[in-house]
């Protein structure tokens, strides 16, 4: 009889496991050591990740209704994920130590593959930021693409082994999302942005990087982000206090919390992706960033955050399957409501003392622009991709076409698998932008603009972060606000372009 089983045994065995793996990729990701040892961590456990198992648990989902059918949903979807990553474990662990070690060359330097994605950020000639990314994608293309087609076509291939009729039938069910739906409401954002876009990202583009969009490529999108100019308003010595400030506003004391650990040190193999480790939920949480300065370290710390405090004040007496599992659009979600926070022109002024905020939020607006047209162009990408009726040679000409549309400008064929995060993180993240805005406008409505110094919207907040993921977003957003969640309400803020 398979652990499943017993669904409580089963759910035991499994937070460790997770716990566990979530502790290695803490340890590898934030520099502390070189090595990636998932192999093992899935060899021990590989008795949750079995067919029957997955067939037990989809029999649960198929029978069960209210918290049961969610707990089997979420155990179901780990066990599949599971099964995808013990088979696939010895590439992953391939690519992870592959590109941590992994060197690039270019205009006579030498430099890790990682770090140089800081390096152009903060290039300021255009020439030396097209030589960078071209020695990046051509390491990609080289040392890193086989392992992650290897993946990628295993994983495709697993679907369909555990009777699904492809990978995205899989993550249909697994998610309990209509990516169709939700496709439609991103194309109609698309279309009803395409003619702001120009207009909203020109100025910006002459400002920041001094050129306009026709003369726009892929290389100087890291600089554009990067925003050297605004430097002054995000001083390196206010990272930490402004977030300390922000969390007292709402009653929350940073410093207090013995269950989040932040870790700001500079390791050479340090991942420059920022992230939260959630090795034990809700005791034991890491909140991980590699400052590189600027606005950008404000925005990636402040969504860090978002993910630390919702997985810190998690109930410990929920099940597992609740607190480490569920719809990560809810923690995204308020990864993204408390990164808005750093362009929002009231906590600029408040925060930081910022007299003039609006060149700034003007920027913003036109950064977001660009990630959530590109976000609605990897969907669609991804639904193709993993459609199971398009061969996967034809990718990346697709995947170029439709990110080079959405953005107008020549896009990278090569990182058409190593831009794509598995299980349909796209969705999440789509998801998540619009649970963020409509959650934000019923704080603003409730507790007036600068509810992020009422102490009132901070016991509403920890409210919603002591339920984990029990509820998916559109669940909680109803339950909080009474609105449905549509990706639609985004286009919005363009409207007067």
């Amino acid at each position: 009889m398979p652990v499943a089983m017993d669904l409580n045994t089963y759910a035991e065995r499994a937070e460790a496991f997770v716990g566990e793996l979530n502790r290695e990729y803490y340890l590898h990701f934030a520099g502390h050591k070189e090595g990636f040892e998932i192999e093992r961590i899935y060899e021990e456990s590989a008795e949750l990740f079995q067919p029957d198992v997955i067939d037990f648990l989809r029999g649960r989902l198929e029978e069960g209704d209210g918290d049961d059918r969610r707990r089997s949903r979420y155990l179901l979807q780990l066990a599949v994920e599971g099964l995808v990553g013990n088979e696939t474990r010895g590439q992953t662990a391939a690519l992870a130590e592959r590109e941590a070690a992994l060197e690039i060359e270019y205009d006579g330097t030498c430099e890790l593959y990682r770090a140089a994605t800081i390096t152009q950020a903060n290039e300021p000639d255009a020439g030396r930021r097209a030589a960078i990314e071209e020695a990046r994608l051509e390491a990609l293309e080289r040392e890193l693409n086989p392992l992650y087609e290897e993946i990628i076509r295993r994983s495709q291939e697993l679907a369909i082994e555990l009777g699904w009729t492809s990978y995205r039938a899989l993550y249909s069910d697994l998610k309990g999302v209509d990516l169709g739906e939700l496709e439609q409401q991103t194309r109609a954002f698309a279309e009803a942005t395409t003619a702001a876009y120009p207009a909203v990202l020109e100025p910006q583009l002459k400002a920041q990087v001094g050129i306009g969009l026709d003369r726009l490529r892929r290389s100087d999108l890291p600089y554009f982000f990067r925003a050297t100019r605004y430097d002054d308003l995000f001083p390196a010595e206010r990272l930490i206090g402004a977030l300390e400030e922000t969390l007292h506003g709402l009653g929350i004391e940073l410093g207090a919390q013995a269950n989040v650990n932040l870790d700001v040190e500079e390791r050479p193999r340090k991942s420059p992706r920022a992230f939260c480790a959630t090795v034990r939920v809700p005791e034991e949480i890491y909140l991980v960033i590699a400052p590189h300065g600027g606005h950008d370290d404000f925005q990636t710390l402040f969504h860090e955050a978002g993910h630390t405090e919702h997985f810190a004040a998690i109930d410990r007496s929920l099940p597992f399957e609740f607190r480490y599992l569920g719809d990560n659009a809810v923690t995204e979600g308020f990864a993204f409501l408390m990164q808005h926070l750093t362009d929002n022109a009231g906590w600029l002024r408040s925060v930081l003392g910022v007299t003039d905020p609006e060149p700034y939020v003007e920027y913003s607006r036109a950064n977001e622009l660009v990630y959530l047209r590109r976000y609605a162009a990897k969907l669609a990408y991804e639904l193709e991709l993993h459609g199971g009726e398009r061969p996967l040679g034809e990718m990346p000409d697709l995947y170029a076409r439709l990110l080079g549309e959405a953005l107008a400008i020549d896009w990278p064929r090569v990182s058409y698998l190593a831009d794509v995060d598995e299980g349909y993180y796209v969705a999440n993240y789509l998801r998540a932008w619009a649970f963020e805005t409509q959650l934000r406008r019923y704080l603003e409505s409730r507790f007036g603009t600068e509810w992020f110094r009422s102490p009132d919207a901070g016991r509403l907040l920890r409210e919603m972060w002591a339920e984990g993921q029990r509820l998916d977003a559109r669940e909680l957003l109803r339950s909080v606000t009474g609105d449905d969640l549509d990706f639609r309400v985004m286009a919005e803020k363009y409207e007067r372009y």
